[in-house]
C-alpha cells in the first residue's frame, strides 16, 4: 500500500502508511491546566461562492467538530484567526458562529470563549469608531453567554498614534466588560497588519504597554494569550503578570515546554495546533494532571515537528493545513475552505503534513486518510 509523496524538490518518495491509530478516549476537563483549542470552520462545498463572497459555512459539520473537542475535555476558542477571521470569515459570519457555538456549548456542557474584534470596519477608522466596533462585538459575545477574548485589531493598529491610544481603548473596554476577559496579543507573523501593536515595534516597549493595560484592570483580565512564537519572551512576560492573571500560550512552536512550565510557573493553552491534535493533546494534559511532566513531554514533544510544518512562513496560512488534516481525519467530507484558502499551500506541503500526522497516529481511520491522500495526489497528477 505504498504511497509516493512529492517532496519540495519535485521528486517522489515512497511512504508506507500507518495501519493502526492511537486511540485516546474522551474524558472530563483537566485539573492542572486550562486548555482551549482554537477551532476551524467547515465550508459548505456546494455553495456557489467566490473568494470575495461572504463565507458559506456547513453549520452541522462545524458544530460537530466542536462537540468532538468538548468530548475530550478541551475548551473551544471560537471565532479566532483559526476560524479564518479576516481571511474568509467576516463579522456577520463570525457573529452567527458565536451564537451557534455558544448555544451548542451550553447544551454540551463545554467551555467556550469567543473572539471580539473590529472586523466589521471595512475602511479607515478613527479611535471612536474602533471603540464602538469593539463594543458591538463584545455585546454579542456577552449576550451569547460566552467568555470574551479581546483580539488584536487591524483598525486600532492603523489608527493608534502611540501607546496611550491602546491604554485608552482597552481601558474603556475592560471597565465595561461584564466578566473577566482574555487579552490576545497576536504577532505580525500571523497578521502583518498588526506590526507595531501596543504602540511600538520594539517588543520590550510593547510588552510594557501591554502590562500597563493589565495592571490598571487586573480584576477584569482572566488571562492573556500570547502568540509571538518566542518562548523566552512569553516566560518573561508571564513572570511579570499580576497574581491571578493567567498566561495562555499561543506559541505553536514551543507549547510543550511552556505548558509543562518550570519552578516559577507555567502557561495554560489556547492553541490552533490543538485543533488537529485535540485528542492527543488531551491525553497528554491528563498525564500532566497526575504530576508526570516527563510523560506529558513524551506524548507532546513528537508533535512539534508537525506543528512547525503547518505554521511555517507565511504563518497566516496555517489554517489550510489544519483543515486538510480535519478532512483526512474524517471530520469533514471534503477539502474546501471559505475564501478558497485550500489553495494556499502546495502539494509537497500537504504530503509532508500527511506523513507527519500519520506517523503520530492522528487519523482515527488510517485507511480513510490514505484513500483521501491518494485522491488528492491523483488530482494533482501523481498517479502512482
Amino acid at each position: 500500500m505504498t504511497l509516493h509523496l512529492p517532496d519540495a524538490h519535485g521528486a517522489l518518495r515512497a511512504y508506507e502508511p500507518r495501519t493502526e491509530p492511537l486511540a485516546p478516549t474522551p474524558g472530563a476537563p483537566f485539573t492542572s491546566r486550562t486548555v482551549f483549542s482554537a477551532a476551524h470552520v467547515v465550508a459548505d462545498p456546494y455553495a456557489d461562492t467566490t473568494p470575495d463572497s461572504p463565507a458559506a459555512v456547513d453549520w452541522d459539520a462545524t458544530l460537530a467538530f466542536r462537540r468532538h473537542l468538548w468530548s475530550h475535555g478541551l475548551g473551544v476558542a471560537e471565532a479566532m484567526d483559526t476560524a479564518q477571521r479576516g481571511m474568509g470569515l467576516d463579522w456577520v459570519g463570525a457573529a452567527e458562529l458565536i451564537r451557534r457555538s455558544a448555544a451548542e456549548a451550553k447544551a454540551a456542557g463545554g467551555r467556550i470563549a469567543c473572539g471580539v474584534g473590529t472586523d466589521q470596519l471595512t475602511g479607515p477608522a478613527n479611535l471612536t469608531e474602533v471603540r464602538a466596533a469593539y463594543e458591538e462585538q463584545l455585546a454579542v459575545v456577552e449576550e451569547s453567554g460566552a467568555q470574551a477574548i479581546l483580539m488584536a485589531s487591524r483598525a486600532l493598529a492603523a489608527a493608534a498614534r502611540g501607546p496611550e491610544d491602546y491604554l485608552e481603548v482597552y481601558g474603556h473596554l475592560l471597565r465595561q466588560a461584564a466578566e473577566p476577559v482574555i487579552l490576545h496579543w497576536l504577532g505580525p507573523m500571523f497578521d502583518p497588519a498588526l506590526e507595531g501593536y501596543w504602540g511600538s515595534s520594539d517588543l520590550d516597549a510593547a510588552t510594557d504597554t501591554f502590562l500597563d493595560v493589565i495592571a490598571a484592570h487586573p480584576d477584569k483580565v482572566d488571562g492573556i494569550k500570547v502568540s509571538l512564537l518566542d518562548a523566552q519572551r512569553e516566560i518573561d512576560l508571564r513572570r511579570r503578570l499580576p497574581k491571578g492573571v493567567r498566561c495562555y500560550t499561543g506559541d505553536d512552536f514551543h507549547y510543550p515546554e511552556l505548558i509543562a512550565g518550570d519552578e516559577q510557573g507555567f502557561s495554560h493553552a489556547l492553541l490552533g495546533i490543538f485543533d488537529p491534535l485535540g485528542p492527543l493533546a488531551a491525553q497528554a494534559v491528563r498525564v500532566l494532571d497526575t504530576g508526570d511532566r516527563e510523560g506529558f513531554r513524551a506524548l507532546l514533544d513528537p508533535t512539534v515537528e508537525l506543528s512547525r510544518h503547518l505554521f511555517q512562513a507565511p504563518t497566516r496560512f496555517y489554517k489550510t493545513g489544519v483543515v486538510f488534516l480535519a478532512w483526512l481525519a474524517g471530520h469533514q467530507s471534503h477539502f474546501t475552505m471559505v475564501g478558497g484558502l485550500q489553495s494556499a499551500r502546495s502539494l509537497p506541503h500537504f504530503a509532508r503534513a500527511y506523513e507527519l500526522a500519520d506517523t503520530l497516529g492522528l487519523f482515527p481511520d488510517p485507511k480513510l486518510a490514505e484513500e483521501r491522500m491518494r485522491n488528492l495526489l491523483s488530482l494533482y497528477g501523481v498517479d502512482r
